[in-house]
């Protein structure tokens, strides 16, 4: 019964944080409105609980949304995306040979919590492999969390008030507005791909098995809309509340440590990462908005969500994401081993 009070009042907490952010007029109040109200309840030491099935049920959401954006015009882009693609390798070896000195030789981490706490994983992944090493599981969610969190942060308040992008725009069309028939085939869609891909045990199951058969139904004109609104809404909600309970029971040396590694990093990662996208965009390889969603090292659904709402190319940003997360999930162990 507690976790279902705890439950219901994070859920409260990220409600509440929707309407400031709705009433502010300030982006992406789905998703930033739980996210940075969760961190702020966590930091006045309330007792926060996430719901993580429900949270993978939402990301299933994306992953149809991502697939029904790939369609044959796309497969006209590859030789533009292969040389942009090409860079990733390149990102990911720049943020670890960064972000391995800084927390080993600065902040004092041991090798395992460095080491997986500077590669640019999902979340999820990076605490798998880490505490698989010896490292500090609680230390490598905060660090990540952050990055993740001041990643999508930034992102949209720079489109907004900088470049100008309309972050307020719905990111579908309303439910009302889709056929009846393809709702229920794109909720079928979602289910079985992420069971599916679940079942041969595929990284990132719950949004990949869902993109990669939402694509085939996409490519073969079976479905024509992406997933309504109100379902891509319902999927911010749920990973902003995902990655503010990330902070839960945070302590003040916590804070000083492990928050502050983590700020620490993501600038100078972003910084990396926007010297690959400025070389990107000005080689003509990425358009602007693409380019800079491409190569910011967030996780791959909140980048999903940025591109949706700023009206970017959603399959193109989620390819370079893919290709980062493959070479880190398939590189970082071998390269640990090496280390060792």
């Amino acid at each position: 019964m507690q976790d279902y009070k705890a439950i219901a009042l994070t859920a409260a907490i990220s409600a509440l944080g929707v309407t400031i952010f709705a009433g502010l007029h300030l982006p992406l109040p789905f998703l930033l409105g739980p996210m940075l109200g969760c961190l702020v309840a966590a930091l006045a030491g309330v007792g926060l609980r996430g719901a993580p099935r429900a949270s993978t049920v939402m990301r299933t959401i994306l992953g149809v949304a991502v697939g029904a954006s790939i369609t044959p015009a796309l497969f006209h882009r590859l030789p533009q995306m292969a040389a942009s693609l090409a860079l990733m390798p390149f990102l990911v070896l720049a943020i670890g040979a960064v972000g391995y000195p800084l927390f080993r030789r600065v902040f004092g981490f041991d090798h395992a919590t460095s080491y997986y706490a500077a590669m640019p994983g999902g979340l999820q992944d990076m605490l798998v492999f880490g505490e698989e090493a010896g490292g500090d599981i609680r230390a490598l969610g905060l660090i990540h969390a952050t990055r993740v969190l001041l990643i999508v942060t930034a992102l949209p308040v720079f489109f907004a008030y900088v470049l100008g992008v309309d972050m307020s725009r719905a990111p579908g069309l309303p439910a009302a507005d889709i056929p009846l028939m393809e709702l229920g085939l794109m909720a079928l869609i979602a289910i079985l791909g992420w069971k599916i891909a679940a079942r041969v045990g595929l990284f990132g199951a719950s949004i990949l098995g869902p993109l990669i058969l939402a694509a085939f139904a996409s490519l073969a004109g079976v479905i024509e809309h992406r997933p309504p609104a109100e379902a891509i809404y319902a999927a911010q909600f749920f990973i902003g509340f995902s990655v503010g309970v990330k902070y839960s029971g945070i302590t003040w040396p916590e804070i000083r440590r492990d928050v502050g590694a983590g700020v620490g990093y993501t600038v100078l990662i972003l910084l990396i990462a926007i010297g690959f996208a400025s070389a990107a965009i000005w080689l003509g390889l990425v358009p602007k908005i693409e380019g800079l969603l491409a190569f910011s090292p967030g996780g791959q659904a909140e980048m999903a969500v940025l591109a949706i709402v700023a009206g970017g190319d959603v399959a193109f940003v989620v390819a370079h994401h893919l290709i980062r997360i493959v070479i880190v999930i398939i590189g970082a162990p071998m390269v640990a081993r090496l280390l060792r």
